[in-house]
């Protein structure tokens, strides 16, 4: 829950600032200068960015929970019984012990979106955030394939 909160904190305070952005872009686009034009519509650029960004991680949280719902619900959601530092996060030796069970079920079945997303947590219980990423991502595209 904790989590959640800070995402939305977190996430207005972006967007309060890319409101700010883009009325700085707008003054700056109102300037007779060349150099102040450009540089007002370079800042157009920021807050689109900053948006679309923005929209992805919320979609990509939002979509991640749906799937944890489901593996939840089928009793297939691995258990967390791994044991824990002091900040929370899994002990890392622990977390690699279990990885291989994992990467086993992807070889295995390599289009079923329960084994990738498995394989994601197990990839983030061990500290690999970019591989937990990518093989949750890859467990929402072929969820979605199989509706």
């Amino acid at each position: 829950m904790k989590g959640r909160v800070a995402a939305v904190l977190m996430s207005a305070l972006l967007v309060l600032y890319l409101v700010l952005v883009l009325q700085l872009a707008i003054r700056l686009i109102t300037v007779d200068t060349g150099i102040s034009k450009a540089l007002g519509i370079a800042l157009l650029v920021l807050p689109l960015l900053g948006a679309w960004a923005l929209v992805a991680e919320i979609l990509f949280g939002l979509r991640t929970q749906r799937l944890v719902r489901r593996l939840d619900v089928a009793g297939e959601l691995p258990v967390d019984s791994l044991p824990k530092r002091t900040s929370g996060r899994p002990e890392r030796a622990a977390a690699d012990a279990e990885f291989p069970r994992y990467k086993a079920e992807v070889e295995a079945d390599p289009g079923s979106w329960k084994a990738w997303f498995r394989l994601g947590l197990s990839y983030d219980a061990s500290g690999d955030r970019p591989r937990a990423r990518r093989s949750l991502r890859r467990a929402i595209a072929l969820e979605r394939a199989t509706r």
